[in-house]
């Protein structure tokens, strides 16, 4: 387990297939902590968890289940989801508490519907930090870069690639990804490289 951003926690978990690490976070709040994400853990890992304690688990997508249940069982969190990607991801074996909904506050987040890879996709802005935190709308992969998934596991391309042009409303300067590698400086720029790309 590492720390990103001065007090963030995060651990990860290479994946062979992609060629690049599925990554997790921790983020303190006086509230609760909220964990994004969860990879399968080692037991330090989980054993700092249980220790600091997790309030939420907050998923971005359906397909970021990962290690949700340990991590919920272990120390007792809540997990959520939005409502569009729920049944999918129970299917999946997702135990779930609760929802996400777009401009709904989570300790310092705010739910950001993202949605075209999946329909129930979601970031999450954090404004102090002017970080964006995404699971599956964009990854860092090459590292330094931002890319898209392959279309073909993609819903609706189209209505990605229009969400993702959405997040240059926002204010951000650091983006977290759930795969690839973080882009922790100039990532607005990084985001509309990679929107240039992008056939209308």
């Amino acid at each position: 387990m590492e720390t990103i951003l001065g007090d963030v926690f995060t651990w990860s978990w290479f994946s062979e297939p992609h060629g690049y690490n599925f990554n997790s976070l921790l983020i303190p709040h006086p509230d609760g902590n909220l964990c994004i994400d969860p990879v399968e853990p080692t037991d330090e890992v989980l054993n700092v968890l249980v220790r600091i304690g997790v309030s939420r688990i907050l998923l971005t997508n359906r397909n970021h289940v990962r290690a949700a249940n340990k991590v919920r069982e272990r120390t007792r969190a809540r997990c959520y989801i939005h409502p569009e990607d729920a049944e999918y991801a129970k299917k999946q074996g997702a135990l779930l508490d609760g929802e996400l909904h777009e401009g709904e506050r989570i300790g310092p987040l705010e739910v950001i519907a993202v949605s075209g890879k999946s329909p129930g996709e979601v970031a999450f802005l954090w404004p102090s930090r002017k970080a964006l935190i995404v699971g599956d709308a964009v990854i860092g992969n090459p590292p330094g870069h931002l890319s898209l998934l392959r279309e073909r596991v993609m819903d609706d391309p189209p209505r990605l690639r229009r969400s993702v042009q959405q997040l240059f409303a926002l204010d951000f300067d650091t983006i977290l990804v759930g795969d690839g590698t973080s882009v922790l400086r100039d990532a607005k720029q990084r985001l509309q490289e990679l929107a240039a790309t992008f056939i209308s």
